[in-house]
């Protein structure tokens, strides 16, 4: 009994040294040792034990007070495996031993074990490929949905193929899942082929629909519907839906108008936001007649009603028309009907007639705005302001900017051009140049359309010197000058006799990435010629044709080309 167990402790000591070596996990020798000392002596459990748990330990970077036994084989294999792709090291060295113990279980084991799609594809390819390995459904499906949750489609499109060659196929959730994923990723092209000859859910083909809509893919929205139509699918309202809407906002109203009537025989019925959408669709493209006689057929119907979206969007193709009495007696029906008006039907009353110069109206449509409770925003007094400036009433639009402050309300970028440009029309530059101050203050990105007009005002006063703060002030606000900014400036310094500048201002321009046009060369060139500056003129005159493609025929006649070897000629 003794010796015997002194053979144990033989046996023992040599494991022992052997974990005691600490070998490298880039040692392929080493690894391959540990391999065989485990399955060479299976009956020396306790032995096995210390040598996997140092071996793990040492794999990962260090040791353990107590380290981490497995008593399954297999999971010993899927933890040894795990850790070799973890640190990236070489399978090949193990390939004669992988492919004896291998197996789809634990290569399964092994895809979900690693965690990281990129590590797992890489294994997939070399147990498929090196190893011959037949791999199971279920090691595709969680391969394929780990590729797409990280965005690798076309990996798993790879990955698809092999399972078609293996005579697998994905289930439904499994396709559902892939399709759904391309189409939201825009992988259109992919998500196609995983649907060839597949069946497949409705909430699916919809979602490739709306995807192609989405993506300015209208056209090709439609023939794919025509093609899965003619292969017999299914379709339902909200597929039309899609469709109508995105023809309808490309402005192709009459074949929407043809799905429209279409639906039906595929066994749908319009709803609500089908006609919704095609009366928008119709009021867009100012047909607003014929959105209208579709509000009517809406009308006739028992089983559907209008809403205010529909009553909205006719109001809102009417007022764009300038047809504001259509526009009243539709609200007025709109109201009798019991359908209350939101926010957006007022505005787009309030707008339609601070357009149309009737303020009266308008201030009446605040005023029922308010006695319907629906409280006014900062559109609403935005319309208010601009219409009362259009009117030439700018003190009563200054009144509306103090109220709306009052109340709390963050104007636009819109309410502060309104003012800013009435302002200037009138010659209030100061006032202006209070409001462009304000803007220092406010979480709004400006715009150069907010600058210009107060710019072109201090440059027509003749005080370029305050222009030229003005746009160092935009430029801080990193708001980029546009073509009019220039030109503007341009025109100025022109005005004051100030060249260089003004040249300097158009190489500006250039650097600026800002392509003149014919404006500015047309208020540039002539004054450098006034100036007696035709070289300036001349070389100006070629960047704009040369590098800009600008038609200055016009032009041309009035500046001489100098060929004297006195005066330098850009060439």
């Amino acid at each position: 009994m003794k010796k015997q167990s002194e053979n144990r402790g033989e046996n023992f000591i040599p494991l022992c040294l052997l974990c005691a070596h600490q070998p490298q996990p880039c040692d392929g020798v080493a690894l391959q040792m540990t391999f065989l000392f485990f399955f060479s002596r299976p009956s020396r459990v306790r032995a096995s034990k210390i040598a996997i748990a140092h071996f793990h330990d040492h794999a990962i970077g260090g040791s353990r007070n107590r380290p981490e036994v497995i008593q399954n084989p297999e999971s010993w294999i899927v933890k040894v495996i795990c850790t070799l792709c973890v640190r990236k090291h070489s399978l090949d060295s193990c390939s004669d031993y992988f492919s004896k113990t291998l197996t789809p279980s634990i290569a399964f084991e092994v895809v979900r074990g690693l965690n990281n799609p990129e590590l797992a594809l890489k294994f997939f390819q070399f147990s498929r490929l090196n190893l011959n390995l037949f791999h199971s459904p279920r090691t595709y499906s969680i391969l394929l949905r780990s590729l797409c949750e990280m965005g690798l489609h076309e990996s798993a499109k790879s990955v698809y193929d092999c399972m078609n060659v293996d005579g697998h196929s994905p289930d439904a959730s499994v396709l559902g899942f892939l399709v759904s994923s391309a189409a939201d990723a825009g992988k259109f092209k992919i998500a196609r082929t995983w649907i060839d000859g597949v069946e497949f859910s409705l909430i699916v083909y919809n979602k490739l629909l709306n995807q192609l809509v989405s993506g300015n893919q209208v056209d090709e929205a439609v023939s794919f519907f025509r093609e899965q139509m003619g292969l017999h699918r299914h379709c339902d309202t909200c597929s039309f839906n899609i469709l109508i809407r995105g023809l309808c906002r490309i402005g192709k109203v009459d074949k929407a108008f043809e799905l429209f009537n279409e639906m039906r025989s595929f066994g749908c019925s319009p709803d609500v936001i089908t006609h919704n959408t095609l009366i928008n669709g119709f009021c867009r493209v100012n047909q607003v007649d014929r959105g209208h006689d579709l509000l009517q057929e809406l009308l006739s119907k028992n089983d559907l009603s209008p809403d205010v979206v529909t009553y909205t969007s006719i109001i809102s193709g009417y007022c764009k028309l300038g047809e504001m009495e259509k526009a009243s007696v539709l609200f007025n029906k709109m109201i009798v009907s019991g359908i209350k008006a939101n926010a957006f039907t007022f505005n787009t009353l309030i707008n339609g007639f601070g357009k149309a110069g009737d303020m009266v109206s308008a201030e009446n449509m605040y005023d029922k705005m308010l006695l319907h409770g629906c409280p006014p925003d900062i559109i609403t007094f935005t319309s208010l302001i601009d219409g009362h400036c259009r009117t030439g009433q700018v003190d009563r639009s200054l009144k509306l900017w103090h109220e709306l402050n009052a109340k709390k309300l963050s104007p636009n970028e819109y309410t502060f051009a309104i003012l800013i440009n009435a302002l200037c029309k009138e010659n209030r530059l100061h006032e202006a140049r209070g409001f462009l101050r304000d803007l220092r203050w406010r979480r709004i990105v400006p715009q150069p359309f907010m600058y210009n007009p107060v710019i072109d005002g201090f440059c027509k006063a003749g005080n370029v010197d305050e222009a030229n703060v003005i746009l160092a002030e935009m430029e801080e606000k990193r708001c980029k000058p546009d073509k009019i900014t220039f030109t503007i400036l341009i025109i100025g310094h022109c005005m004051k006799g100030r060249m260089s500048e003004a040249i300097s201002i158009f190489h500006r321009m250039l650097e600026t990435g800002c392509a003149p046009d014919s404006i500015t060369m047309a208020s540039l060139l002539p004054f450098l010629l006034k100036a007696g500056m035709p070289n300036e003129a001349y070389r100006i005159m070629r960047i704009a044709s040369e590098d800009f493609n600008l038609c200055l025929k016009s032009l041309k006649r009035n500046v001489p080309l100098r060929t004297n070897t006195d005066i330098p000629v850009a060439v």
